[in-house]
């Protein structure tokens, strides 16, 4: 199995949102999601949480891809205008520091145009434990 359909498979709260990771590759992780009726809060665009969630689904991904068992610790995000529904949304995240302990994410969220939604950055905390998975993707 790899990494990419473990995640898939076993991050039941993502997958129940509709979200799933594309692309994995050391220190690096794409993942996706179309915004439903069901993303949409109140004021009928994408509620926050969904946003969040789509881009710590991808730095779950970049971080675990060392294979060494690695749990978030820290996010912050920054929403900087609404997705609506029906927009592809896809969240590319990047280990821009690979300590041993603690490293260090960014996340793009995008949608479909190209156009910047929010900005996620993501702290791990890295396990002694690894993970065994045939490949990344």
């Amino acid at each position: 199995m790899t990494l990419k359909d473990h995640l898939n498979e076993n991050d039941r709260f993502a997958a129940s949102c509709g979200m799933r990771l594309t692309d994995i590759k050391e220190g690096y992780a794409k993942a996706q999601m179309t915004v439903e009726e069901r993303h949409l809060n109140g004021g009928g665009v994408c509620q926050g949480g969904a946003l969040f969630t789509l881009g710590d689904l991808a730095v779950a991904a970049a971080v675990n891809s060392h294979k060494q068992l690695t749990f978030g610790i820290q996010n912050n995000i920054a929403f900087l205008q609404s997705a609506k529904k029906g927009d592809i949304l896809t969240a590319e995240a990047k280990e821009v520091f690979n300590h041993p302990k603690i490293p260090f994410v960014n996340v793009e969220i995008r949608n479909q145009n190209g156009e910047l939604i929010a900005v996620l950055t993501g702290q791990g905390y890295r396990k002694k434990d690894t993970i065994n998975f045939d490949t990344l993707i």
